[in-house]
Order: structure tokens, then C-alpha cells, then sequence
């Protein structure tokens, strides 16, 4: 078994014990759920039972968020340069700090892809990739900020927990874990462990395949206007960014193309965000540790 699919095994293993120690807070959305679906909840009274509690814990998060990372790097190897990979951590980790959700259960994480696709996207608890292609792309540390401030974006409006299907809960539910967790039998283990592999595949396609809605992209997006304003980045730099792209994508391609709206559309909207706000100077010294740190592109 290859190291990065026992990471996999090893993550839902992990995943299932949580689901089955889980609080009310998880049994009473799965409740929620199960009970609008089955009529006993009106459409009303189910949402406000989900309102009430949050869909998954952080430490489940972040056990779902480093299965899907295990899967996305079965097919990309990670570049090896460690000064870009100091660099693109410390500025992930300052832009970060700025956004509504400073902090996740294992912390964030920068990872570039040895990859020529121009691509990025995050995983659910704080695991954000971006490919060789696309910093490449990037001109400037405030463009590159920019990438990554929409990608913390996707992780504070936890995008990627919505992308699992509803029914994935439902059939964890229905096995009974969660009213009698401690009388499992190995059916309902191997049950639950395929719920668990089906959420991975459901996150992982979202982010490698089909993308987030029109309706993502756009709070990613505010997201990422609100933390460079607040660290000091230009957010004009976004609309630079996705210029960039709308130059550079390529249709059919497997790459930003793919995963998100067309960047003029995305513009448009950004540019309804900044119009008041002023273009940031890029100090030079700025400049230059983007240059020194990426020189290995």
C-alpha cells in the first residue's frame, strides 16, 4: 500500500471513530436531516434545528480536510523548494491571521503542487495548494497574496463541507451509529467507512473537477478583498490576477478554467468591492523578497 493511501485509511479510520463519539451537535443535524427527508420535520423546523448547531466539528474538519489533501496528492507531487515553500507559508499564515477564521483544529497549510496547471484550491480545515503554474502567473507578492486570501476565503465559509452530499449523512445516520456507537458490528463499520471514502470523493471532486458555485466564488472573493485590505495588500491585485488568467486559461484544460467561472465575470464583481478603495504602492522590498524567494520558477 502506497504511503499516501495508508494516510487515506488510516484518516477515515480516525473519521469514523469521531462520528461514532460525536455530541448532540452532530446527531442533531443528522436528525434535522433524516427528519425533514422522512416528513416528520417540516421544511422550517428542520432549519432551525441546523441552525442551532454547527454540521461538523473542528476536529472532524480537520480529518476530512486531510484525507481529501492525501487524495489531491496522489496525483500531483509536491514541488521541492523549500524556500518557496517557507515563503508561501509564512505570507498563508499572516493572511490568515487577518480573515474571520484565524484559526482551524490542525492550523492552515501551504502546499505548491510541482505542477504547470494554473490551479489552487483549499481543503476543508485549512490545507490550501497551489500549483507551480500558477505562481508562476503571479508578478507580484500582492497578486500572489491575492490567490491565497481567496483560498482562505473558501476555508472560512467552509465551502468544501458543503459540498458533501446530503445523503452521505443520512446513510451514516440510518446505520444506527449515533444511538448505539459502543454495539457496532463490523458491518457497520465497513458501512460507515464507505460513507466516509464517499464524503472524500464528494469534496475532491468539487475541487478538482466541478468547482464551487457562482455563489462561492463570490464570498471566496469578498473574503479575499476583506484580508488584503486588512494586512496592507493591494486588493486591485485580485482583479490583476484574474486578468492574468483570463489571458492564460486555455478551455479544456485541467486548470482554474475548470474549477471556477469565467475570471470576467469574477472581475466584474470585484471591481463593484474595490471602486472606492484605492490602489496600494508596492514597496520595493516587497518586490524583492517575492523575486528572491520564487527565483526557482
Amino acid at each position: 500500500m502506497k504511503p499516501i493511501s495508508r494516510l487515506i485509511l488510516l484518516s477515515g479510520v480516525s473519521m469514523v471513530v469521531l462520528l461514532l463519539s460525536s455530541g448532540c451537535e452532530t446527531v442533531s443535524q443528522v436528525g434535522a436531516t433524516v427528519g425533514e427527508a422522512t416528513g416528520v420535520l417540516t421544511p422550517e423546523e428542520a432549519a432551525s434545528i441546523r441552525r442551532t448547531y454547527k454540521d461538523l466539528t473542528p476536529e472532524q474538519e480537520y480529518f476530512i480536510g486531510r484525507s481529501v489533501s492525501a487524495t489531491i496528492l496522489e496525483s500531483y507531487s509536491v514541488w521541492d523548494q523549500p524556500e518557496a515553500t517557507t515563503y508561501i507559508n509564512l505570507l498563508g499564515q499572516a493572511l490568515a491571521l487577518a480573515s474571520d477564521r484565524p484559526e482551524t483544529f490542525g492550523g492552515y497549510r501551504f502546499l505548491v503542487l510541482d505542477s504547470d496547471e494554473i490551479n489552487a484550491f483549499a481543503a476543508p480545515g485549512g490545507y490550501i495548494f497551489v500549483s507551480r503554474g500558477m505562481l508562476a502567473l503571479c508578478t507580484s507578492e500582492d497578486e500572489l497574496a491575492a490567490v491565497l486570501a481567496h483560498e482562505i476565503g473558501h476555508v472560512q465559509h467552509q465551502h468544501g463541507l458543503q459540498a458533501i452530499r446530503t445523503a452521505r449523512i443520512t446513510s451514516a445516520f440510518s446505520i444506527g451509529a449515533f444511538a448505539a456507537a459502543r454495539t457496532l458490528g463490523s458491518e457497520d463499520v465497513r458501512q460507515l467507512t464507505e460513507v466516509f471514502g464517499g464524503t472524500i470523493e464528494d469534496v475532491t471532486h468539487t475541487l478538482t473537477t466541478s468547482g464551487y458555485s457562482r455563489r462561492a466564488e463570490r464570498e471566496a472573493d469578498a473574503a479575499a478583498v476583506q484580508i488584503l485590505r486588512r494586512i496592507g495588500y493591494d486588493p486591485h491585485a485580485l482583479i490583476r490576477m484574474l486578468q492574468h488568467m483570463d489571458q492564460q486559461l486555455k478551455p479544456g484544460r485541467l486548470d482554474f478554467a475548470r474549477t471556477h467561472p469565467p475570471p470576467q465575470d469574477r472581475i466584474r464583481d470585484i471591481q463593484r468591492l474595490v471602486r472606492s478603495v484605492p490602489p496600494v504602492e508596492i514597496p520595493r522590498v516587497r518586490q524583492t523578497r517575492f523575486e528572491q524567494a520564487l527565483r526557482a520558477l
